[in-house]
Order: C-alpha cells, then structure tokens, then sequence
C-alpha cells in the first residue's frame, strides 16, 4: 500500500515538470520565412520575406497551380517595425526561426549594413546558421521574387547552390551573421559577402512561366565578392580576384583554374588541396606580410597537340607555368584591393597582431593608412600529382 501511494506521488511530481513547452507555437498560427531581403527605401527600411506553402510543397493535386512561395513586404523606420507590419498582409505572424538566406540590397550595403543586423542578432528564435548575400544591381526584395527549378523554395536554392559554389568552384564564399558580427568588430579584418545577379527579366522571372522550360529565362546567379570597409560596401572583386581571397582564407576545398600550354592552347587543373601560410613581421619598425600558397591538383584537361606527359620534365614547366600565372594573380588583386579599395579584407592585420602583439597596439589605429602601402611578398609551390585514366591526349595522335 505505501508502494503504490509513493508511486502515485512520484506520477504527480512529474508531471509538474513534464508539462510541455510553456513557448509552443502551432503551425497554423506561423508563417515559415526561409528568405528575408532588406531594402533602404528613402530613410525608411523595406522588408521583403520569403514564406513558404506547406500545400504547394508536400505536392498536393488539384486546383489551380500556385508559386510555392509567397512574397509579403513592409517597409518601417526600423527593421522590426517593417516585420511586424507584415502582420497586415498576412494571416500568420512571420516567423524566422528557419532562415536560409538574408539578401541585403546593394543601395543598403553602401550606406552601411550593421543597423539592420542587430535583430537578428538580439532575437532568441533566430540561429546563426543561414547565409548573408548581397543582391549585386538590384534590390533584395527583386532577387526573392524569382521563381527557380530543381528547388522548388526559391531561397533553398540560393543556400545549396551558394554552399555547393563555394566548395565546388571557390570564387564564392558562405558568410553567416556570426562570422560577419565578429569581422565588423575586429580591428585588422574587414568583411566580404557573395554578391547575387539576376541574370534575366524580373517580371518574367517571378511567373511559373520561369520554371515551365527547359532553360529558365531568368535566373540567380552568384557574381563575385562585395568589398567591405568597415560595414559600408566599396566595391567588387571579379571571378578570378574573389577565388584570390578565399585562397587566403583557406577556404578553397576543391576548384578549376586553367594555364597556357606553350603553343597556346590550355590545360585544365583540378584542384583538390590549398592551404595558404601567411606570416607577419616588423622589420626596421614596419610591418610585412610574406604568403606562400600550396596547391595539390591532377591534370583535368588537355587540349595541347604538343605535349608528352609522360616526361618528368613536361610536368616541371606545367607547374612552372602554372606558379607563375598564380603569383601573379595574387600580386595583382592584392594591389587592387590596397590601392583602389583600402580595406583589408584579407586580415593582414589580425596577422601582425599575432606575430606581434606590442607593435599592433602602435598599428591599430593607423592600419588602414598602413595597410595601402604594406610590403607583401607571395610565393607559389604548386604541384601536379595524378593524370587521369590516360596520360598523353588522344589530340596527340591526331597530327
């Protein structure tokens, strides 16, 4: 009998503690935003989200077809003013728990983007997971209007292709809201975002005549790396300069870059391992940066008549060559982005920091005046490894 009366007292104290979630949300109330865009209209902000159809994706039939997002946008004083007005278009409060993908519009990263970060920081449902672009020649609100194909979410889409960009390709780079905080706030590194294109007409592109052909008439592209002073956009790297920046930053895990063959025709490298050593030091009171880059590729390509890749010798001068084209490349953006755009967005500076600590007390106030003029040296070491199924062409037999 007193078993089953302490039995009977345990059940009742467990369930005071297993009530549930006190903060539950039903998701008939909720309206699932994966894509948010910030727009500067005037003095005022607009935002644009993205919300997903729960109807339209589990594919149920019948009815009329239906975009598988809806776009609902607001504009406030404040970033969560215009989110809370959304509430007078839709019938669900928009909730951003789930967020892929934040656009910034390019006219709001020139005037400056750390205003508009901080709810997104402060608010306890948001994770620190989803990607941060900047819409490069439009407006935020214009690049979630587009409808995509294979993914039926449009901002989706611009996650994995961003993800797949950067690990496939290399001249993008994923950004999340911590890594970009944390680089507005130190001193010695300034930021960079993935700038996205609208490759097409906007009117048609936000129709489901946009995903109704084999090649989409207009598309999201990604372009580029917006260049950041502090948290004001100053400008662009190219292809070639933004795959420069992510070499330095150790991020390129896999990519694709192609040498001259000595008759003029190309060869195609497959990179499959980088790794960038950057070192600070002072000499006579002033700060240097040497960089050596190593590169591990295998041959992916050959279109030379010319070349017999079954002498030692052969893979010597491709690596040579090869050496040479990627020195070059860095020395040249390196200058770019000291002389034309005068951030360091390489983190030149953390590095002197690091080597020496007493010195960047001296520097930290006058890098950006230090950094336009600071002596890099760069170094290549690239090596071929593998050939493929074949060795020398078949174009070789064709002479």
């Amino acid at each position: 009998m007193k078993r089953r009366s302490l039995l009977l007292c345990v059940v009742i104290l467990l369930q005071i503690f297993i009530t549930g979630c006190w903060s539950r949300r039903e998701l008939n109330d909720l309206a699932i935003t994966v894509g948010l865009g910030i727009d500067k209209i005037g003095d005022q902000y607009q935002v644009s989200a993205q919300v997903v159809l729960p109807s339209q994706i589990a594919g149920s039939k019948g009815g009329s077809p239906q975009s598988p997002v809806n776009l609902y946008k607001a504009t406030g004083s404040t970033v969560y003013e215009a989110v809370r007005k959304i509430t007078t278009l839709s019938p669900r409060k928009i909730y951003i728990a789930h967020l892929r993908i934040l656009v910034l519009g390019e006219d709001l990263a020139k005037e400056g983007i750390s205003p508009v970060l901080d709810l997104l920081a402060r608010d306890t449902e948001v994770r620190n997971d989803f990607f941060i672009v900047v819409s490069k020649n439009s407006k935020a609100s214009d690049a979630l209007k587009i409808l995509t194909s294979l993914e039926k979410i449009p901002a989706m889409r611009l996650y994995s292709s961003l993800e797949t960009s950067e690990k496939q390709w290399a001249p993008t780079s994923t950004v999340t809201l911590g890594t970009l905080i944390t680089e507005l706030v130190t001193k010695g590194k300034n930021p960079v975002l993935t700038g996205v294109i609208i490759d097409g007409n906007v009117d048609v592109g936000e129709t489901q005549q946009n995903v109704e052909t084999v090649d989409s008439p207009t598309e999201l592209k990604y372009s580029g790396l917006a260049v950041f002073k502090e948290d004001k956009l100053i400008g662009w790297l190219n292809q070639e300069e933004s795959k420069v920046y992510n070499y330095l930053t150790n991020k390129v895990k896999s990519t694709v870059f192609y040498i001259n063959c000595p008759e003029g025709r190309k060869v195609s490298l497959d990179v499959f391992d980088a790794h960038s050593t950057i070192k600070g030091s002072m000499k006579n009171g002033k700060p240097e940066i040497s960089i050596k880059q190593h590169i591990e590729s295998n041959i992916g390509e050959v279109q030379c008549r010319n070349l017999d890749l079954t002498n030692p010798k052969t893979i010597t001068q491709l690596e040579q060559i090869a050496n040479l084209k990627v020195q070059q490349l860095f020395e040249t953006t390196i200058k770019k982005v000291q002389q034309e755009y005068k951030s360091d967005i390489f983190g030149f500076g953390e590095v002197i920091h690091r080597s020496d600590p007493q010195a960047w007390k001296k520097l930290k106030d006058i890098w950006d005046q230090t950094f336009v003029n600071l002596p890099v040296s760069v170094k290549a070491d690239i090596e071929i490894r593998l050939l493929g199924k074949v060795t020398n062409s078949f174009l070789e037999e064709m002479k």
